[in-house]
């Protein structure tokens, strides 16, 4: 008799996993991503070509932006048991900034800023959270270059387990075929801090550039090689020593993310569900854009979560990679680190002489010469680091006043002048931090 019930019992669990795993299929399969839990929303039905991403137009690119995990090739990376994100109760709407003469509240920056989506954590609670253009809870916005400061994280995690065994390691390391190319001397550290020295166009207006012909490569079939080719090519040359000169460069971030997937033997995605995702509780699934679906991930963009857990990825950076039963992920001073901004020519400048970049974060502060503007304080530059992507995408983390700032939007072109959208952010974001403070 308790034979008969144990196999009963299994048969019924076995029918309850196949519902669940049709149900899963069947939600996923409406969006076209089979193993997604559920599909996100709107599901927009008609989506613009990728081919020409960088020309969308406005309302392209919110459509383009919210369906990239249905327009490209992804590997999921699942959820664990979420982490709750309570509300703080205090009202950030006093929040205000100024420009040449003219006061904004935080309405106004929304609607100049083209934001679709916006979200503050303050003390691990959620001060303020924004939907716009259709978008909710449950909607994947694509990172941009968002995503290279998640596989920095992720670079910082293979440090602490000796996967990667020194930031000064030269690549080849990883990668023997890079001998006798552009890339041999290059180290992992240099390419956090794009200072490798290998030649690369990254102009989002020139669609010759090699920027360009990576979005071409990537709307195209073969995708692994065709990057690979592009990067990796006879013809690209180094024009610096490593460390020496700072040149932003997508096709470093690439060869990182190639790197860090050899030194682990697992993609992005696996390693950052692995590592990040589940032990962390984010609430729902993520798309990683790939180049050849479970084996290679986009190293310098490509991927796809939630407003609510980009926050949450913040709030792991906050907690120096501090999981909630006191696992460490990250080495003691890997978050100090990475927002410690490089001396290299080019990131060091007048409006930041402390320097701009640091392993692919960003310092956004308020430049030192910009004139005629308020707040010029709040998240200072040695204490706040940017994930910043083209379009206005934004993960902002101050572990000095406990906040995380995520912000999604559309601006009108990929990288605009940094007196306009960019100058505008940081001062939203100061006002945002010097409210919450007050309060």
């Amino acid at each position: 008799m308790k034979k008969t019930k144990s196999k009963l019992c299994l048969i019924g669990f076995g029918l309850a996993l196949a519902t669940q795993i049709n149900v899963a299929e069947a939600n996923g399969n409406a969006c076209g991503v089979p193993l997604l839990s559920h599909c996100p929303t709107p599901l927009d039905p008609k989506l613009p070509d990728v081919k020409n991403m960088l020309t969308w137009g406005p309302a392209e690119r919110v459509i383009g932006f919210r369906n990239a995990y249905r327009s490209y090739a992804g590997d999921v990376f699942k959820h664990g048991t979420p982490t709750p994100l309570d509300k703080l109760t205090q009202d950030i709407s006093s929040a205000h900034y100024e420009m040449d003469g003219k006061k904004y509240d935080i309405n106004d920056y929304i609607n100049r800023s083209d934001v679709t989506g916006l979200l503050v954590i303050k003390d691990g609670k959620i001060a303020f959270e924004y939907f716009g253009k259709g978008n909710n809870k449950t909607t994947l916005w694509t990172s941009r270059s968002v995503g290279k400061s998640v596989v920095s994280t992720l670079v910082g995690i293979a440090l602490k387990e000796g996967k990667i065994s020194s930031l000064d390691d030269k690549i080849v390391k990883y990668n023997p075929d890079l001998r006798r190319t552009a890339w041999e001397d290059v180290t992992v550290r240099s390419l956090l801090q794009h200072t490798s020295g290998v030649t690369w166009g990254e102009d989002y207006t020139n669609p010759k550039s090699d920027f360009a012909q990576l979005t071409q490569c990537e709307a195209g079939t073969d995708t692994y090689r065709c990057v690979k080719d592009l990067i990796i090519n006879p013809k690209r040359v180094a024009y610096a020593e490593p460390g020496e000169i700072w040149s932003y460069s997508s096709g470093g971030a690439w060869m990182l993310g190639d790197v860090l997937e050899r030194a682990t033997g697992v993609p992005l995605s696996q390693y950052l569900q692995e590592k990040i995702w589940q032990p962390f509780g984010m609430a729902d699934d993520g798309v990683w854009q790939s180049y050849e679906k479970g084996k290679h991930d986009v190293g310098a963009h490509g991927f796809n979560a939630t407003l609510e857990d980009w926050g949450r990825f913040g709030l792991f950076v906050l907690k120096n990679g501090e999981l909630p039963d006191g696992t460490k992920q990250l080495p003691d001073d890997w978050v100090k680190q990475a927002r410690t901004w490089n001396q290299a020519k080019n990131s060091v400048s007048d409006a930041h002489p402390e320097g701009i970049y640091g392993f692919e974060w960003w310092n956004n502060s308020v430049p030192a010469n910009a004139g005629n503007v308020s707040p010029k304080e709040g998240l200072g530059e040695k204490d706040t680091m940017w994930a910043a992507g083209i379009f206005g995408q934004a993960i902002a983390v101050n572990q000095k006043e406990n906040l995380v700032i995520v912000q999604w939007s559309t601006w009108p072109v990929a990288k605009p002048s940094f007196s306009a959208q960019p100058l505008e952010a940081s001062l939203m974001f100061n006002a945002i931090a010097n409210t919450l403070k007050s309060n």
